[in-house]
């Protein structure tokens, strides 16, 4: 295995008592000589902040685009994703904590430059890469030089973040992404405090951000929790805001919570918990609401605003029947259906490939 590459970084700023202080996200961590933040991959070398993990990987696999999970982006078609280590939050219920937690670098047991990741990227017949697994906002050097790589091939990028960045670094990254899934992961500060580590103002802050400050297609995940963030009270005020604060276009993906990491004492999520929620935001104005890793081809299926006939046939991450044009039009009734469409739909279908990228020149 090759050794770490530590990569120089810009956002950061020395304090008066001898700390450097990273100013990437808001956990603004203040760091001596030798720590890491909280995050594990950004460190103190000298009087920098570095961030430790440039061209490494804990993997790549290629996904369908429904799994990110993107509906009106590119549908059917295939992303090679990866993520790194590490992660600035610190969700209790965490579903990839053994890479989001993990403090090994025998984790990153996979590497690729930009370049090589983008020509694998054409290569594998995939129409985008997505910075996943863990927050790319932690290795954005990493994420955007990547995506400036696969914007020369073609390729599109994608972001499946939680929104926890400050608003300068924040504006560079996004700069060079055409889609991010956001996980709006409850509606109160307590649960972001007490389960997250964080702060629910940062992440509306995000989003109301993305959507009208940039030309990046949005959607937003919402992991229910039983007893803990899916009560109606909390869904019709979160759909609400969605609403008023972001338009009535911004799908939602409502997705079923197993017990993992440090909340195993909490069932999975029913899914009748995620249709509940579902029919909620529905009721309060979004346009595109899904119930997500469940079979549920209503649920799943996107809907004309225009005509309301299904557009979209979708079982889990199978697409059915597709009755939208190569430029996002109801085939019916030529009502415009929001999102990014480029061609006929693709046919990954639910396959899961992973791939190695080490060694390719």
């Amino acid at each position: 295995m090759t050794s770490t590459t530590s990569c120089p970084t810009k956002y950061w700023h020395a304090l008066d008592d001898g700390r450097v202080q990273c100013d990437v996200c808001p956990r603004a961590c203040k760091l001596r000589e030798g720590q890491r933040g909280l995050c594990f991959v950004r460190a103190r070398e000298g009087d920098a902040i570095v961030l430790t993990t440039y061209g490494r990987s804990s993997g790549f696999c290629i996904d369908p685009i429904e799994k990110k999970p993107l509906n009106h982006f590119l549908p059917g078609s295939s992303v090679l994703s990866f993520g790194t280590a590490g992660c600035n939050l610190a969700c209790r219920f965490c579903q990839n904590w053994d890479i989001s937690k993990s403090k090994e670098f025998d984790t990153l047991a996979d590497a690729a430059s930009p370049e090589v990741l983008a020509r694998a990227a054409v290569e594998l017949d995939c129409r985008s890469v997505a910075f996943t697994y863990n927050d790319p906002v932690i290795f954005m050097e990493y994420a955007i030089d990547v995506a400036d790589a696969c914007h020369e091939h073609g390729i599109k990028a994608v972001a499946v973040t939680a929104g926890y960045i400050c608003p300068e670094p924040r504006r560079e990254f996004y700069a060079h992404m055409d889609a991010a899934n956001v996980d709006l992961k409850a509606f109160t500060e307590d649960f972001y405090f007490h389960t997250c580590g964080g702060h629910l103002h940062e992440v509306l802050d995000t989003l109301e951000y993305l959507v009208h400050e940039t030309a990046v297609w949005v959607e937003i995940t919402n992991l229910l929790i039983p007893g803990k963030n899916d009560s109606d009270a909390e869904l019709d005020a979160m759909t609400r805001w969605v609403v008023e604060h972001l338009g009535p276009d911004v799908p939602m993906h409502f997705t079923a919570f197993h017990p993992d990491f440090k909340m195993l004492d909490v069932p999975p999520t029913p899914a009748g918990t995620l249709t509940r929620a579902r029919a909620i935001a529905l009721r309060n104005g979004v346009r595109y609401a899904y119930t997500g890793n469940v079979h549920d081809a209503d649920g799943g299926s996107t809907r004309c605003p225009g005509c309301g006939h299904v557009v979209i046939e979708r079982d889990w991450y199978v697409l059915g029947s597709y009755r939208v044009t190569e430029h996002g039009l109801c085939t019916s009734c030529g009502t415009a259906v929001p999102g990014r469409f480029d061609g006929p739909a693709g046919r990954f279908g639910a396959r899961r490939i992973p791939v190695r990228l080490a060694g390719r020149a």
